[in-house]
């Protein structure tokens, strides 16, 4: 019997969505065969612990502490590691999330496992264990990679999967747990403050900009068009690499994902890794010179001409409209 253990992160109580996400992947993984789905979540007793539940985690083990509201890795590491060595999962998942990516390399080493971190699928050989599938080389392979120790530890990066369905009458045996240990002995976080990082794997509406634009000050015409459809700003990793913008703002293997209602690709030509990150978009409209840019095949409208020319009409026509 294949049994999976799923890190849920939570903040002020609220559970990230890559949680289903990953309750998702093992449900499919899984394929109706024998098999089980934890989750393990930290916080205090406040925290609703339904909706794992409702989306298929068969048991939630609720380590209780208010000590557990600030992002402590180390006070975490402490009280999810002797969990694991109790129940001892085979897989062991975890949201590739900036928390996710600290605590994951700390558990992995006290139990002295392997961890692939960063990964953008998973599979079962035909032996049950996981493949770990994630780019490699400048993201110009995907590496498929088997830990041999358990459990099978790996860091999924948001927005690759689909969230697992929502059902009601789905049952969860909730298992709360004092906690093992309460206290740092060797950090005190103070105070945390909110970070000012720009994410944007949840929007909606991205324009993106590439390597058709000449310098960082062009950029302001992608922002135009952004700020007049209610868009955030994306870009391939050539402009970030250049300097022009933030690691946030970056789509693809090595940056983030969005599933946009709306995606505007401008002057990106289409190389694999930036079409990993945005190719399921609803509506993919393409801007670039080339009429043979791989771009314009997965773009449900595409436009041959100069960004420079093209870009400043939209904003003319949305201007006057």
């Amino acid at each position: 019997m294949k049994n999976f253990l799923i890190f849920a992160e939570q903040k002020n109580g609220i559970i990230h969505n890559v949680t289903y996400e990953l309750i998702g992947k093992a449900k499919e993984l899984l394929n109706n065969k024998a098999g089980e789905i934890s989750v393990v979540i930290l916080g205090d007793e406040n925290i609703d612990l339904s909706e794992l539940g409702y989306h298929g985690a068969n048991k939630v083990y609720h380590i209780e502490g208010e000590c557990f509201n600030k992002p402590d890795e180390l006070l975490y590491k402490e009280n999810i590691v002797p969990l694991v060595n109790e129940i001892k999962p085979e897989t062991f998942l975890i949201g590739a999330t900036s928390f996710g990516r600290s605590l994951a390399p700390r558990i992995a080493a006290s139990l002295k496992t392997g961890l692939t971190a960063d990964c953008t699928e998973l599979k079962l050989d035909e032996n049950g264990d996981l493949i770990q599938i994630r780019p490699a080389f400048s993201d110009n392979i995907l590496a498929h990679i088997k830990t041999t120790t358990k459990p099978q530890m790996a860091t999924i990066r948001y927005k690759e999967f689909n969230k697992a369905q929502r059902d009601e009458k789905l049952y969860t045996e909730i298992i709360k747990i004092n906690a093992y240990k309460t206290t740092n002995d060797l950090l005190e976080i103070l105070e945390e403050i909110e970070s000012k990082e720009f994410d944007i794997s949840d929007a909606q509406v991205v324009v993106s900009a590439g390597k058709g634009f000449k310098n960082k000050e062009d950029l302001s015409l992608v922002y135009e068009l952004a700020s007049l459809i209610g868009g955030e700003v994306g870009a391939s990793r050539k402009i970030v690499d250049e300097g022009y913008i933030g690691k946030g703002h970056q789509i693809g293997y090595s940056g983030n994902r969005v599933k946009a209602k709306i995606y505007i690709a401008c002057g990106i030509s289409g190389a694999p890794q930036h079409l990993a990150g945005m190719k399921e978009s609803d509506i993919i409209i393409a801007i670039n010179s080339d009429p043979s840019a791989p771009i314009f095949n997965v773009a449900d409208y595409g436009i041959v001409g100069d960004v420079y020319k093209v870009i400043p009409m939209f904003i003319e026509k949305l201007k006057n409209s």
